[in-house]
């Protein structure tokens, strides 16, 4: 059972999700040849005699995807084994022309481990079963070919890590914050690109249902979910599905699905298959892999500060909520913004409220990421400073802002001056307009002295409207509750 917190029922159903993920390593070759592995070459023009396995070929052990896979252990806290093995897991397909692929079967080099995210304000974790290494198959081509298929083997012998999780998850949006979580991490450590459109990071989702307290249910597997937002489409659509089956009397069969996004439905591809079929045995061409404790150690030494130890850091340097950390360590380009940004203006808070919200929104408007954002952080650091010190209101700032990220402006204190967008601080002034406002809103007074608070903040609302929004609407309530008492 999952270490997170009671799970949601979905019509008297809990619903157990667990998760295969393979992630492409990123590796200048394949895994067991010097064979290339660039995406989009001409079919066929990236594989070698090794990755055929033709007659007279040995496999010889890919060194940095051996690093790249104790880099993942290191940074989720795994077991990594000092001996693993090969293994070969047999079946017949088009696209794979040794009729076997080269994995790990009962002693996998990552063990164990945990994944730990936020959904919503709720912190939750996943653990982990294993990870382990093994080559990619080719790819049958069916499109381009009327009544036939193109077969390209570019692909087979890529290095993979498939990541395989316990049924921790409860429902889809989890799955899809666990999926985000670890995409954040193997990117985050460098050894996967994961582009999902390219298949370099490529989602398997087990989905069962049981009534709570039963046994686990039958499980369905969803192959190939290469977007966020269709895997957790996916994954409500087979929950309801499985939901509907039990309840019109029918058993679930464990089989392979896919799901079309055209139609929003799954569709059984073959019965699921169990390590039994596959006839696992030892690769007799591969030695033992043996990983001394000296070279983890030395990974562990070149190994970037983890998302979680970022936020970690940021909640305790700089006072931010455990959420913002969180948020903040979205990607690596993202946290050094906000660091360089809190230092500059001594306002980290106020700096996490303008990520999270104005530079987020306008990125996800412009489909654009933290590398391309306009604004740099010391022109956020000068922005949030005049913010800070009264100079100019937020409402003000997020004109100065959108100067600077149209590139109609560079300097902060330029811009605020040509647009004349400093508050009022002459106290005199401030007290005319308000003596005004309250002499053309008698009404207004009345209420307010007699216990309407409504009426207050429409007086506010007046004043901020005769000042052409440059008063300080501190300065605003003040002076107007010392007048109005």
């Amino acid at each position: 059972m999952s270490n997170t917190s009671k799970s949601l029922l979905v019509q008297g159903y809990e619903v157990v999700i667990g998760f295969e993920t393979h992630a492409q390593l990123a590796t200048q070759s394949k895994i067991f040849s010097r064979a290339p592995i660039a995406f989009g070459a001409e079919p066929n023009t990236q594989a070698c005699a090794v990755d055929l396995a033709l007659p007279g070929t040995l496999p010889v052990m890919n060194q940095g995807a051996v690093e790249l896979a104790i880099r993942l252990g290191l940074a989720l806290g795994s077991h990594i084994a000092e001996h693993s093995v090969f293994a070969r897991k047999n079946y017949f397909y088009p696209d794979l022309p040794k009729g076997y692929q080269i994995s790990q079967f009962e002693i996998p080099v990552v063990q164990g481990g945990e994944v730990s995210f936020f959904l919503g304000d709720e912190k939750k974790t996943v653990r982990l079963v294993r990870a382990h290494l093994e080559e990619d198959a080719g790819k049958s081509l069916h499109e381009d070919f009327i009544g036939q298929s193109g077969i390209d083997l570019n692909r087979a012998g890529t290095p993979l890590l498939e990541i395989v999780t316990e049924p921790d998850m409860r429902s889809s949006a989890e799955a899809v914050a666990y999926a985000k979580e670890l995409h954040k991490i193997v990117t985050w450590i460098g050894i996967c690109d994961g582009n999902m459109q390219e298949g370099s990071f490529r989602c398997d989702a087990n989905v069962s249902v049981r009534k709570p307290g039963a046994e686990l249910g039958t499980r369905r597997e969803i192959k190939n979910l290469k977007s966020f937002k269709v895997m957790q489409q996916a994954i409500d659509y087979e929950v309801r599905w499985q939901i509907e089956e039990i309840e019109d009397g029918r058993t679930i069969q464990q089989a392979t699905v896919l799901f079309d996004p055209d139609t929003g439905e799954t569709r059984a591809m073959r019965t699921k298959e169990d390590a039994a079929d596959y006839r696992y045995f030892p690769d007799p061409d591969l030695p033992p892999l043996v990983i001394a404790r000296e070279w983890v150690e030395q990974v562990r030494a070149g190994m970037p500060e983890l998302p979680r130890q970022m936020a970690e850091r940021l909640v305790r340097d700089y006072g931010l909520p455990e959420y913002d950390a969180t948020t903040l360590t979205q990607s690596p380009a993202m946290a050094a913004y906000f660091e360089t940004a809190a230092k500059a203006s001594g306002q980290a808070k106020l700096v996490s409220n303008w990520i999270m919200g104005e530079v987020s929104r306008r990125l996800n408007a412009d489909e654009g990421d933290m590398a391309a954002v306009p604004v740099s952080a010391a022109q956020l650091a000068a922005l949030i400073a005049r913010i800070a010190d009264g100079t100019i209101s937020n409402n003000a700032a997020r004109q100065v802002f959108d100067a600077l990220w149209t590139g109609e402006g560079s300097d902060v204190d330029a811009v605020i001056e040509a647009k004349g967008l400093k508050q009022m601080n002459d106290t005199g002034a401030l007290e005319k307009i308000i003596d005004e406002v309250m002499a053309a809103n008698a009404d207004n007074v009345a209420q307010f002295r007699a216990g309407k608070e409504k009426a207050f903040n429409a007086l506010v609302g007046q004043v901020m409207k005769a000042s052409k929004g440059k008063a300080n609407p501190q300065q605003v309530n003040d002076v107007l509750r010392q007048k109005l008492q």
